[in-house]
C-alpha cells in the first residue's frame, strides 16, 4: 500500500510521519523545494528503530514517484498568514492545486485524492474539476478537523477526556462551518443537558474560530498537529476499509437539498472513497445554516471560475 503526499510543510511532514508511524502504508513525500522532503523523509526513517516504523518513506522533487499510490494527499500551496482569510488564499492556492494535480492525473489516474489546502472546499472542487476522476474519489479535510475541535473544547469545558465527546460539524471549512450542537452528547449525555445555551454558543464560535485563534498565537504560520491528525483519521478509513463514518468535503448531488459543490457532510469511507453520504435529520435552523455554507462556497466557486479555473 502506498501513500503519496504533496507538500512537505509542516502538515505534510506530520502527515507522513503519522501514516508510517501506524504502520498504514509507504508515503512518497514530493516537494518542489530540492532537499526538503529528501531530508524530512531520512530524518524520519531514523526514527524508524526507536518507533517501530516498518514502513518507508521515500522524499523527492519528481512526481513520477505518485506512480502506485492509493491516495494522494494535497497540502501544497501557502499557509494563512495573520489577518489573511480563507478567501485570500483563492487565488494565490488555485494556481497551485491545479497544477499539481495536473500531475497526479498523468501519473495516479486511479488514485484517491485527499485535499488539505485551503480554502478546502473550493480546492477540493478544483481538483476534481482538474482531475475529471469520478466524484467519489474525490474528497476534503474538513469536517474530520474541525469536529475534533469542537469536541475538544467541549471537554476542555466540562474538564473530561475528549475522547467521551461526541459532536460534528458540517458545512463549509470556514467561517460559515454548521457545529451541531444539538446532536452532541458528553459522556453519553445530551450538550444541553450539562451546559447552558450561552456557553454552548460560546464554544460553537470559538470552533468557528479556532484556526484563527491558532493562527494568532503563532503569528507566522498555521495550525499542523490536529489537521495532520485528521487527514489520517480519514486516510485510515480507506486504507483499512473501514466503512467508517466522518464528515469530510464531499460532492453532493442532491443530499441535504444540495448540489453540484463540495461541502461538509457525514459520509461513510473506505477503499473506493465516498461510499455513501449519510443524511442527518436537520432541523430548520441547521439547514438554513447549511445553505447558507452552500451558498458561500458557490459565490467562491463562481470566483474561481471567473479567474479562469
Amino acid at each position: 500500500m502506498k501513500v503519496s503526499v504533496i507538500g512537505a510543510g509542516k502538515v505534510g511532514s506530520m502527515i507522513a510521519l503519522r501514516t508510517v508511524a501506524k504502520n498504514l502504508a509507504d508515503v512518497s513525500l514530493i516537494d518542489v523545494l530540492e532537499g526538503l522532503p529528501q531530508g524530512l523523509a531520512l530524518d524520519l526513517l531514523q526514527s524508524s528503530p526507536i518507533e517501530g516504523i516498518r514502513r518507508k518513506i521515500i522524499g523527492t522533487n519528481d512526481y513520477r514517484e505518485l506512480e502506485g499510490s492509493k491516495v494522494v494527499v494535497v497540502t501544497a500551496g501557502f499557509p494563512r498568514k495573520p489577518g489573511m482569510t480563507r478567501l485570500d488564499l483563492l487565488r494565490e492556492n488555485a494556481r497551485v492545486v491545479s497544477s499539481v494535480v495536473e500531475e497526479v492525473k498523468k501519473w495516479a489516474p486511479q488514485a484517491i485524492v485527499l485535499m488539505v489546502t485551503n480554502p478546502l472546499d473550493e480546492m477540493t472542487y478544483l481538483a476534481a474539476k482538474v482531475s475529471g476522476f469520478p466524484t467519489k474519489k474525490i474528497m476534503g479535510m474538513a469536517g474530520t478537523l474541525d469536529s475534533a475541535r469542537f469536541r475538544y473544547f467541549i471537554a476542555e469545558e466540562l474538564n473530561i477526556v475528549p475522547q467521551h465527546v461526541s459532536a460534528i460539524v458540517l458545512g463549509s471549512h470556514g467561517d460559515a462551518m454548521v457545529p451541531l450542537s444539538r446532536f452532541a452528547t458528553a459522556n453519553g449525555k445530551n450538550l444541553s443537558d450539562v451546559l447552558s445555551t450561552e456557553v454552548i454558543d460560546r464554544i460553537v464560535e470559538r470552533t468557528k474560530d479556532a484556526g484563527t485563534e491558532i493562527v494568532s498565537y503563532l503569528k507566522s504560520g498555521s495550525a499542523f498537529f490536529a489537521p495532520s491528525a485528521a487527514a489520517v483519521e480519514m486516510l485510515e478509513a480507506i486504507l483499512t476499509n473501514e466503512s467508517k463514518i466522518v464528515p469530510v468535503s464531499a460532492y453532493v448531488q442532491g443530499q441535504y437539498g444540495l448540489r453540484d459543490l463540495f461541502i461538509g457532510v457525514p459520509a461513510k469511507l473506505g477503499k473506493n472513497g465516498v461510499e455513501e453520504i449519510i443524511e442527518l435529520d436537520l432541523d430548520s435552523e441547521e439547514k438554513n445554516a447549511l445553505n447558507h455554507a452552500a451558498i458561500l462556497i458557490k459565490n467562491k466557486i463562481l470566483e474561481l471560475q471567473s479567474l479562469g479555473y
